[in-house]
């Protein structure tokens, strides 16, 4: 099995994938985190960290935010300019970021922040965010409360994150005294080709064997022909149902 440092750094050579299976962010958990710094007539300045190829980005545009986008791998970010255009994008870190003291109102990261130190990764954010900033914390996560979602992640294998929100949860530190959280349900239709482009976009299946590649790739078609249906394009697909889950802490 690949170390954890290869499995954060491996999703540029899978982009495509990325950016084709991975879900959008709920435009409601993006205002919800950002609801603490919100201030009529100011424009609020937001930086993306481990942005990957814009997913949460583009929620955060929507939302009316200034936004700088920052991820460790330049294959990325050379994604995510081709899908969100107009944002500023630098190669960083939530450990490490080029950004100024204090230029920040909030700090978001989408599927991010169960690669980071949690200590250093709050020490930069506390760093970079105003006073009173926001450090959002934001997960799309398979709701597996349903039998059939259960066995695809059997079949695909279950990720850092679904670990870390199925135990304790993400931990902060200074200068952050704590989070607080929310959820959110809903659903998701996916094509056979979007399913498998989700499977294949996770670390463990990037860097897994061709072999096993294979093998998990076969194993989710066949429940997609288990499962699926036809919307009202013709179209086959399944409905994938999704638990999205917030957090948030205020910088002191």
């Amino acid at each position: 099995m690949a170390s954890r440092e290869e499995m954060s750094l491996s999703f540029g050579s899978a982009a495509g994938a990325y950016e084709s299976g991975r879900p959008d962010y709920p435009r409601e958990a993006v205002d919800w985190m950002l609801a603490p710094v919100r201030e009529p007539g100011r424009a609020l300045r937001v930086a993306d960290v481990g942005a990957g190829t814009g997913k949460l980005t583009r929620t955060i545009v929507e939302a009316g935010a200034e936004v700088v986008a920052v991820d460790p791998d330049p294959d990325m970010l050379a994604a995510l300019r081709a899908h969100v255009h107009g944002v500023p994008t630098f190669v960083g870190s939530g450990e490490r970021m080029p950004l100024p003291d204090a230029s920040v109102d909030a700090l978001l990261l989408g599927q991010a922040w169960h690669w980071v130190d949690p200590v250093r990764a709050s020490a930069e954010a506390g760093r970079v965010l105003r006073s009173g900033g926001v450090l959002g914390l934001v997960w799309n996560i398979r709701d597996e409360s349903d039998p059939w979602v259960a066995r695809l992640t059997a079949a695909m294998h279950g990720s850092h994150a679904e670990e870390m929100l199925s135990g304790d949860g993400p931990r902060v530190a200074e200068p952050f005294p704590g989070l607080e959280a929310r959820s959110w349900h809903w659903t998701r239709s996916l094509t056979r080709a979007a399913l498998l482009d989700m499977v294949a976009s996770r670390s463990y299946v990037i860097t897994a064997s061709d072999a096993d590649r294979r093998a998990i790739l076969a194993a989710v078609g066949t429940l997609f022909d288990e499962r699926r249906i036809t919307d009202g394009t013709g179209a086959e697909v399944v409905d994938l149902p999704y638990v999205t889950r917030a957090y948030r802490g205020i910088r002191h």
